[in-house]
């Protein structure tokens, strides 16, 4: 499902500060290497996707035609994510493979299967909803995780990792939701990537069905993954904010 496309950042992060203790007992060099080699390249990514979305703007003055000049790079970074669920399943990062593969997948799914297959949604102003969330979600997300491996975590990325999301899950989400609302009625007349009886392997799939099921999906878990990211922000900010004042 796409559970979320401004979730992705939404990673079961369990205490922040407990994480980076057992992270530093446990990471061999060659990890910690490769970690913050892959979140450099991708805050590099969406920093790129970033300026050449307010340079296409600033250009052009509209939105239309932005998702086509991008769309090489936002493929190419947001496919590259996927190896975020090789790190989970082979305990580089401690976050449940489950949770990873979800978001991952679910922003994946957004990116071939409606944004790229149904040429005649990419004008829609929900699209550069999705795609501003995304943006400005990833920059501060892969940011976050570069520093905390490097040792160096500046609190201004620290409080935005934390607060940003107040704001950017809601747009990311609704942005995925009225797209791919949008495209229900391209879906339903081309009957694209749906497979009718009678066929020989006697099975049958209707696209629409399944994008409709794939927008009731999001009732259960937007509110699941928000309200966990609320309770890490208390944890990560409100418990730090003490133990500071005690100093």
């Amino acid at each position: 499902h796409p559970v979320s496309g401004a979730m992705a950042s939404s990673e079961e992060d369990g205490s922040v500060e407990e994480k980076e203790n057992n992270k530093k007992k446990t990471k061999r060099p060659f990890v910690t290497a490769w970690l913050t080699i892959y979140n450099i390249a991708m805050t590099a990514g969406w920093m790129v996707l970033a300026v050449a979305m307010v340079r296409f703007y600033v250009q052009k003055g509209t939105h239309k035609g932005l998702y086509k000049s991008i769309s090489r790079t936002l493929k190419f970074f947001q496919t590259f994510a996927l190896l975020e669920i090789f790190h989970c399943a082979f305990g580089m990062v401690r976050t449940s493979v489950i949770v990873t593969g979800v978001q991952v997948c679910s922003r994946v799914f957004m990116v071939w299967l409606v944004t790229h297959s149904i040429k005649q949604i990419q004008n829609e102003e929900s699209v550069v909803l999705f795609l501003v969330a995304w943006t400005v979600t990833e920059i501060t997300r892969y940011s976050f995780y570069t520093f905390s491996l490097l040792n160096h975590l500046p609190y201004f990325i620290k409080w935005a990792r934390y607060n940003l999301f107040i704001v950017l899950y809601p747009v990311g989400v609704a942005g995925e939701l009225l797209t791919i609302y949008a495209a229900l009625p391209y879906v339903r007349k081309s009957g694209m990537f749906s497979v009718r009886l009678p066929n020989k392997y006697n099975v049958s799939f209707d696209y629409y069905i399944c994008l409709i099921i794939v927008m009731l999906s999001y009732i259960p878990l937007f509110p699941q993954l928000f309200f966990h990211m609320l309770r890490q922000r208390r944890k990560v900010l409100h418990g730090e904010v003490m133990v500071e004042k005690e100093d």
